[in-house]
């Protein structure tokens, strides 16, 4: 029953994400309220940006005190996460010296971010965008990142 039920919600969530077919405005500022509600619960004032799947910024939320060099890195760490379609501590691995990926940092016009704090927002296999965190540390924005993330879904249905 309760795999019913799991399913029939999953449908719904998706055929509202088909139903808009891109990352929209209303959506990115839901789901940023969200992560700055969060991210002043742990203390981090961050700049906070939403992309659709080709990387293009959305919405960009700079929370107040958040350093203004972090717009930058959360807009480039939500680039990212779409031009390689992966978290961007997934990537950080890859990059560090020795790796498979190490240089990749240096491409794309210095866009590539490589610290974490950039997830992939996906409905079932289809990324719909990105969402990047900057302003803690790195641990902190990856967190929060993930908690966006992770409410998508619970986000979605408010729509």
């Amino acid at each position: 029953m309760k795999n019913d039920v799991e399913k029939n919600i999953l449908q719904n969530v998706v055929e509202k994400a088909i139903v808009k077919e891109v990352m929209g405005l209303k959506l990115a500022k839901l789901l940023i309220e969200r992560v700055e509600r969060k991210a002043s619960q742990v203390g981090v004032r961050a700049v906070i940006a939403v992309t659709d799947s080709s990387g293009r910024p959305i919405a960009v939320h700079c929370m107040d005190g958040a350093y203004h060099g972090s717009f930058d890195v959360a807009v480039n760490k939500a680039y990212t996460v779409t031009a390689f379609q992966m978290p961007t501590k997934n990537l950080a691995e890859l990059c560090k010296p020795g790796a498979d990926l190490y240089g990749l940092q240096f491409s794309n016009n210095g866009k590539v971010m490589i610290l974490g704090g950039g997830e992939p927002l996906m409905i079932g296999d289809t990324m719909i965008g990105a969402l990047a965190v900057s302003g803690g540390t790195a641990a902190q924005d990856s967190e929060l990142a993930e908690y966006g993330k992770e409410i998508l879904k619970e986000v979605i249905e408010c729509l």
